[in-house]
């Protein structure tokens, strides 16, 4: 199935928008683009690839990290293709399944990394505040049950969303303001009335986010005042910084995206740049800069990344060792 097209036109298609006003710029601009798409996918498949192989990691810790690289390397996956076909080939058209899909894949992996930072969240609350009962709760089993939830609970109410756009009349060339797919920006301009879309779509973001983000700071809430009752300074510094990673995740995940959501729901006047500059930065900072973080400040994960290169490069010695002695 052709999902790019650039000549056609139809009203099931739409047409994507990278950077508007700067269209003789994309091929530049698609340079540090691509790095960052690079950087993301890199980190996060190594994040996941040195937590499977080390088996000092398989702890519940670093099985919700690998939830979350997990979640971040599916969300760059799925706008990978549109991003770089328009800042590449000027691939602009879409048509409306194939929208309906990705939009379905961009909002499911980004509800699911709010409810992974939640999870992480009570994960920190359960190691600081009740560390004798924490292994005995955050047992694999009851990882496993939390992991098969949170994905079902992705599933139970994206449906309506994507159930509901099948009955609004769309313009013939609708033009988004993002490369990808993203439910306010469909809705916006519509022939129908798009007021039950934009509020069921509203009460989704309130809902799987809002729930989410108001878990995390109950759970810092009960942290902060269990760190505030430690008298040794040097163990509550201790507690805190095991917390600065999950701190900065929660920062850089939700603040572009509530502020992508409510630009498009509540100021519709917002300059269309600014739109598509909120978009990138909501789908690319996240997967970017969570590895990197992760790496820096977790002593584990960058001594276990730095034993996986220092024996590849042994290995490849080795290997050139023997050619050399072959030879």
């Amino acid at each position: 199935m052709m999902i790019f097209n650039n000549t056609t036109s139809s009203p099931s298609t739409f047409l994507l928008t990278a950077f508007p006003g700067l269209e003789l710029a994309h091929v530049w601009i698609s340079i540090p683009v691509c790095c960052l798409y690079i950087i993301a996918l890199l980190g996060n498949t190594m994040i996941l690839f040195v937590i499977f192989v080390k088996q000092q990691l398989h702890k519940p810790m670093y099985y919700f990290l690998s939830m979350l690289s997990a979640a971040d390397l599916c969300l760059t996956i799925t706008t990978l293709p549109t991003v770089l076909g328009v800042l590449w080939f000027h691939a602009r058209e879409i048509s409306f399944k194939a929208c309906l899909i990705q939009m379905f894949f961009v909002h499911a992996f980004s509800f699911l990394e709010s409810s992974v930072l939640a999870i992480m969240a009570f994960d920190r609350f359960m190691a600081i505040c009740n560390p004798l009962k924490y292994a005995t709760v955050l047992k694999d089993m009851m990882i496993m049950v939390i992991g098969l939830f949170i994905c079902v609970r992705q599933l139970i109410f994206i449906f309506p969303m994507l159930l509901a756009l099948k009955t609004v009349s769309f313009q013939e060339r609708k033009e988004l303001s993002h490369p990808f797919c993203y439910h306010p920006d469909i809705i916006r301009d519509t022939y129908s009335n798009p007021w039950i879309n934009s509020f069921l779509g509203l009460f989704l973001q309130l809902y799987m986010t809002g729930t989410d983000l108001m878990f995390i700071l109950v759970s810092y809430v009960l942290i902060i005042r269990a760190v505030l009752s430690i008298v040794a300074p040097k163990k509550q510094k201790k507690a805190l910084n095991t917390c600065v990673c999950h701190i900065c995740a929660v920062t850089i995940f939700y603040v572009p995206m509530i502020s992508l959501s409510f630009t498009h729901r509540l100021l519709s006047s917002t300059p269309r740049v600014i739109c598509s500059i909120l978009a990138n930065v909501y789908l690319l900072l996240p997967p970017v800069v969570n590895p990197i973080i992760y790496s820096l400040k977790t002593r584990t994960i960058r001594q276990a990344m730095l034993q996986l290169l220092q024996t590849k490069g042994s290995w490849s010695r080795n290997v050139r060792g023997l050619r050399g002695s072959w030879d």
